[in-house]
C-alpha cells in the first residue's frame, strides 16, 4: 500500500517538477535548442523529452544505454545533453533470440543502419557506442547509469523476448541504475488479444509485472506523456495515430486523428534489485 500511494504522488508531482527542472537547466536547453533537431522539434509536445529524462533522473556525464534508438530521435537529443564525461550506447535487441523471420529480420537491421547513420547527425557530446544485447561481455556488467526504452516493449513482447532482454538489461545496469520506460498504453480493460504487443498498445500492470519479474522494483510513473484524448481501442493499432495515420483515406479522418495527437503514454520508472 505504501508503495503505491508514493506512485500515485509521483504521478501527480512529477511533471510539475520536471518541467521546472527544464527551464532550470542549462544543459537541457541547449540540447534541445540544437540546429540538428530542426524536425525532432515537431514531435516534442507529445514526447516531452525534458520533463521525461528529468524523471528519469538522467543527469550529464552518466553512461546511459538508449534501448532500440531507431532513428536517433532521442539520440539528438542525449549525446549533447549527457556531455563529454558522458557515454551513449545505442543498444538493440539480439536477432538470434527472435524465431520470427520479420521481427528477426527487421531487428538484425537496426544495429548496422545506426552505426551508419549516427555519425552523419554531426553530434558533439558524449562518446557513441553501438552494439547489440548479444555482443555484451561480462565486462560490461554493471557499467550503465540508465537503461532507456522508448515505446519498443510492445515489440519485445510480439517477439517473445522480453524477459530475455530485460536480464540483459539488468546486468549491464549498475547496482544502483535504474530503467526507464515510454510505452504505449492500452485501457485497463483491453482484451488480451488487443494488447499481445501486435496493436502496440500493452496494459500498464502488465508492463510492470513482467519488469518486476526480471529484477527490478518500481519506484515511480507519471502521467507526462499521457494523452487522455486517446481512447486505445484503434483497430489498426497505435499506428492509426499520428505520424502514421495508417488507414486514412480521406481529408476529415486525417483531420480527427490529428485533433486526437500522438498515443496516450505510460511513463514508469524502475530500479535494479540485487
Amino acid at each position: 500500500m505504501r508503495l503505491k500511494l508514493l506512485v500515485a504522488a509521483m504521478a501527480l508531482a512529477t511533471p510539475v517538477a520536471a518541467m521546472a527542472d527544464h527551464h532550470a537547466n542549462p544543459a537541457m536547453e541547449a540540447a534541445l535548442a540544437q540546429d540538428n533537431r530542426a524536425e525532432d522539434r515537431a514531435r516534442d509536445e507529445y514526447r516531452h523529452p525534458a520533463e521525461t529524462l528529468a524523471f528519469f533522473q538522467v543527469e550529464p556525464g552518466m553512461t546511459v544505454a538508449d534501448f532500440m534508438p531507431s532513428g536517433g530521435w532521442y539520440t539528438r537529443v542525449l549525446v549533447p545533453y549527457l556531455g563529454a564525461d558522458g557515454r551513449y550506447i545505442g543498444l538493440n535487441p539480439d536477432a538470434e533470440l527472435i524465431s520470427d523471420e520479420g521481427g528477426k529480420g527487421y531487428v538484425a537491421k537496426m544495429g548496422p543502419r545506426f552505426a551508419e547513420q549516427s555519425p552523419t547527425w554531426n553530434l558533439s557530446g558524449a562518446k557513441v557506442d553501438s552494439m547489440t544485447t548479444g555482443e555484451l561481455t561480462d565486462a560490461q556488467d554493471g557499467t550503465v547509469d540508465r537503461a532507456l526504452i522508448f515505446r519498443e516493449m510492445h515489440n519485445l513482447k510480439r517477439w517473445g523476448v522480453d524477459g530475455a532482454e530485460l536480464d540483459r538489461i539488468h546486468g549491464l545496469l549498475k547496482d544502483d541504475g535504474m530503467l526507464g520506460i515510454v510505452q504505449h498504453r492500452a485501457r485497463t480493460d483491453a482484451p488480451d488479444d488487443y494488447v499481445d504487443g501486435s496493436k502496440g498498445y500493452l496494459r500498464q500492470q502488465d508492463v510492470i509485472d513482467t519488469v518486476e519479474a526480471h529484477g527490478f522494483e518500481l519506484v515511480g510513473s507519471s502521467e507526462i506523456n499521457a494523452n487522455a484524448k486517446d481512447p486505445a481501442n484503434w483497430e489498426g493499432g497505435v499506428w492509426s495515430l499520428p505520424p502514421s495515420y495508417s488507414g486514412v483515406e480521406d481529408d476529415a479522418t486525417r483531420a480527427a486523428r490529428a485533433a486526437v495527437g500522438e498515443s496516450d503514454r505510460m511513463t514508469l520508472l524502475f530500479k535494479k534489485r540485487g
